[in-house]
């Protein structure tokens, strides 16, 4: 019954009669069930998930959309989203993906620089609340980016921690110091991906980058480029594309594990285990 509702939603929006023919389980990320559906000419990416997840989606097509809109780094077309049953969808566009080259890669870090220079007026945020994984990300409109990401990314994740068990002694110490940590540093409200690590970035089969499954909202740029270091790294033409296009400002390297720290405290609320002591030796270094 759900592939008939999805062929129908898909037909609507697109003005034109699909009908699924096939359809192959492929990777959804971590919390999602994937499929690639054809009906033999077209084929499109579904993401599945429960009903009661379904925002989630909603606001992963409202992303991928303002990104669209920028005119910059290629993303996944969206096309249609709702709930069958228990069942909550997302149908986007299907995009064969290759393993890109030095070239493609140097292209990636440029064209999200393009990205990173479409700002906002009405300051830190977004127009509604999206997740990071299946965590809750807070946006609401902040005029200050030092408030915003004291209140709304590291001290939001603390308090899911506390819930978990989690012991961070120098947390308060922490949040006090933000500030002191950002200050003569100048930020603009960049449109970022808000969860740019390697699993959410590669080269279609001709070599053009993509991006993919974002947290959007507009923070920090540093954010995203932070976020390439944290899992392994992206390739040196990445980084050589973008500082050629918009170079970053001097301290970036204190501040990179400031706002990794946030990714590492939602592992550590998603997933436990290790990561409680690894974002205890992050808080340690940044307050050296």
């Amino acid at each position: 019954m759900i592939w008939t509702e999805i062929d129908a939603h898909i037909s609507r929006v697109t003005g034109e009669k699909f009908q699924t023919q096939q359809q192959r389980s492929v990777s959804g990320g971590c919390i999602n069930q994937g499929y690639a559906v054809t009906n033999g000419e077209i084929t499109y990416f579904v993401k599945l998930n429960q009903a009661s997840q379904v925002t989630m989606f909603e606001a992963e097509m409202l992303g991928l959309k303002q990104m669209l809109a920028s005119n910059s780094i290629r993303v996944p077309k969206p096309i249609c989203w709702g709930i069958s049953g228990n069942s909550g969808y997302i149908v986007l566009e299907w995009l064969e993906m290759g393993d890109g080259n030095t070239q493609s890669w140097a292209e990636m870090g440029l064209k999200l620089a393009e990205m990173h220079k479409t700002t906002s007026q009405q300051g830190f945020g977004w127009d509604t609340n999206n997740t990071i994984g299946s965590t809750p990300q807070i946006n609401t409109w902040t005029a200050d980016w030092g408030e915003f990401y004291c209140k709304h990314r590291l001290g939001y994740q603390f308090q899911l921690a506390r819930r978990r068990g989690g012991n961070f002694p120098k947390q308060d110490e922490l949040l006090v110091a933000i500030p002191e940590l950002l200050a003569n540093h100048e930020v603009q409200p960049s449109l970022v991906h808000g969860d740019l690590w390697g699993g959410n970035a590669g080269c279609t089969v001709l070599g053009e980058p993509v991006i993919f499954d974002p947290a959007t909202y507009y923070g920090d740029r540093e954010v995203d480029i932070a976020m390439t270091e944290l899992f392994g790294g992206f390739p040196s033409a990445f980084y050589q594309g973008y500082h050629a296009a918009f170079p970053l400002d001097t301290g970036y390297e204190r501040r990179k594990t400031l706002y990794n720290l946030y990714h590492i405290l939602n592992h550590f609320n998603l997933f436990g285990g290790g990561y409680g002591s690894q974002a205890n030796r992050m808080i340690d270094q940044i307050l050296r």
